[in-house]
């Protein structure tokens, strides 16, 4: 079986970004409760791993010895 493979057109921290900018947005259109808190932690996840992503490629991080 072949797999669909595609090239990412934006880099992943990038992506990961718009998808925090895009859960807020949408959790300030919502009444406080469960669903706007469940956008929120998403927002605060992808920012995170946008940070986490921004560190492993950063010059600075080096191997182990």
């Amino acid at each position: 079986m072949k797999r669909h493979r595609f090239k990412q057109d934006r880099a992943l921290g990038e992506r990961l970004i718009q998808e925090a900018r895009l859960a807020r947005e949408m959790a300030e259109h919502l009444p406080p409760g469960e669903q706007r808190e469940e956008l929120l932690k998403k927002a605060h996840g992808s920012d995170v791993a946008a940070h986490i992503e921004e560190w492993l490629n950063s010059p600075g991080l080096k191997a182990p010895t």
